[in-house]
This record gives C-alpha cells, sequence and structure tokens, in this order.
C-alpha cells in the first residue's frame, strides 16, 4: 500500500474490515443453526481484497 492513503481507500478498507467479523450469535439464534458461520470471511494473509481503491 502506498505511503499517502486517500480517504477513499481508507473507508474501503474499513468497510472490509467490518465485513470480516464474524457472525454475530442473534443470527444463529434467529436461524436456528441454518446459518453458523460468515461464509465470506477472509484471511489477511491468503486472501486479498483486489482492486480496493483510486
Amino acid at each position: 500500500m502506498s505511503k499517502n492513503t486517500t480517504p477513499t481507500k481508507k473507508k474501503r478498507l474499513g468497510k472490509k474490515t467490518r465485513q470480516n467479523r464474524r457472525l454475530p450469535v442473534f443470527v444463529t439464534v434467529r436461524t436456528e443453526r441454518k446459518v453458523r458461520w460468515n461464509n465470506r470471511s477472509r484471511n489477511w494473509r491468503t486472501d486479498k481484497i483486489g482492486d480496493v481503491g483510486e
């Protein structure tokens, strides 16, 4: 990543960080365990985001 990160890129990276969290417990309870984990979760080392911004 470049030294000067633009606000747009920061916003997109922040969104991807929030999406990478685990599934809330209430979702598991509400769906009666049909949804158990976040299947969109991403590992920082192996799964790259791709074109983030700019």
